[in-house]
């Protein structure tokens, strides 16, 4: 079958800049990455997955680019004569760090640092990070806490003892690039070393895969991690454990694991970096004639005594009842916000008092009422 053009492939024109080939990839692998593809469509997720990632190995480098252009197919193409590759070999020497230059997108994409590097002759790559959501409560938040939790992690296949061959058979070294794990196109002057697009970078090729790991040499599995949560996180913070990740290719280190931190909803408390907010709800008898009254707060309770004539909406500050950041010397302070409650569900009684009581005011004068004379005399301006 007659390969697609790699323009095609990415869905960029021939005269694309170099952002616009990076994005249509970032594009493509996100939508074919085999982690986002399982069950009945993986396989053909897997296929267009490789392609882009080929057009964009090609399309990405400007040497690589120009011979493609020039020549089609068979300029970049072992198979197809021209340029071609030439599996290590004489010429090479001196370039095998120019493709070490080409970093590897997934690092964007999925989170690994850096791209590929070699070691021992094979292409080696760091390991995908992870992320994982923990939530946690205020008071988990404010004091800390240990806590485990269980992440996918690999270990090797018992079955085929981390060859990812079938029992009884095993790898064989890799035709195109006698094992080297890269593949060298020579144009003109130029050497360019890339990854051999036969075997993938490892230099082997498995025959009859292991059908415990599929060829893997390793099959994923659970662990439990502990984590510490530092007193004072707060929401959106990350704790990064390290080499907890994916594993690396070809012996390549793992990436790192970020926990990141979720708070639930208090039922009192709502948190503003370290200070800490809560409506308390007051009577009207007490709003009016003031008194001590009660407030909780993360470490017990604390009084906050209200003036005679509280009105709704009055905010008290308590210093230091906070919340101590992660990054803060001292801890942040609490702002109860006064609540008062209109009666309900009145007796005859009551409501016969009230209208007594209202019928006092209004002979007494406005000195009851001063936030209503002041909008009174607002809304007369504003109709003059």
């Amino acid at each position: 079958m007659a390969k697609r053009d790699y323009y095609e492939v990415l869905g960029v024109a021939k005269n694309a800049s170099e952002d616009d080939i990076k994005k249509a990839y970032r594009k493509l692998a996100m939508k074919y990455h085999p982690d986002r593809n399982q069950g009945e469509g993986a396989k053909k997720a897997e296929e267009s997955f490789k392609e882009a990632k080929e057009a964009y190995e090609m399309l990405s480098d400007g040497q690589k680019r120009a011979a493609y252009d020039q020549y089609g197919h068979a300029g970049v193409d072992p198979n197809m004569g021209g340029a071609g590759f030439r599996p290590g070999g004489p010429g090479a020497e001196g370039f095998g760090g120019f493709a070490e230059a080409f970093g590897d997108i997934f690092g964007d994409i999925f989170g690994g640092a850096g791209g590929a590097r070699r070691a021992q002759g094979q292409q080696v790559y760091r390991g995908a990070d992870l992320s994982y959501a923990m939530e946690i409560t205020l008071e988990e938040a404010a004091t800390g806490k240990e806590t485990q939790i269980r992440i996918p992690s690999w270990e090797g296949c018992e079955t085929c003892h981390g060859t990812g061959a079938k029992p009884g058979t095993s790898p064989k070294v890799c035709t195109t690039c006698n094992g080297s794990g890269t593949v060298h196109l020579r144009q003109g002057f130029f050497s360019i070393q890339q990854t051999c697009p036969n075997c993938h970078g490892t230099g082997k090729i498995i025959p009859e895969p292991c059908t415990a790991c599929h060829g893997q040499g390793k099959i994923k599995k659970n662990k439990t991690l502990e984590v510490k949560i530092p007193a004072g996180i707060n929401e959106g913070m990350r704790i990064r454990s390290a080499g907890n990740g994916e594993p690396g290719t070809n012996g390549g280190p793992p990436g790192d694991l970020y926990i990141e931190i979720r708070l639930k909803q208090h039922e009192i408390f709502e948190r503003d970096g370290d200070d800490l907010h809560c409506t308390v709800p007051v009577s009207l008898t007490t709003a009016a004639l003031g008194g001590g009254i009660e407030v909780p707060t993360l470490g017990g309770k604390a009084e906050i005594e209200l003036p005679e004539g509280t009105q709704h909406g009055k905010t008290f500050r308590l210093r230091g009842k906070g919340i101590k950041g992660v990054r803060s010397s001292y801890p942040g302070d609490l702002y109860c916000h006064v609540q008062v409650e209109t009666p309900v569900k009145l007796t005859e009684h009551q409501r016969k008092l009230l209208k007594e009581l209202d019928e006092s005011f209004r002979k007494s004068g406005d000195r009851h009422s001063p936030n209503s004379k002041s909008w009174s005399d607002r809304v007369k301006d504003l109709f003059k």
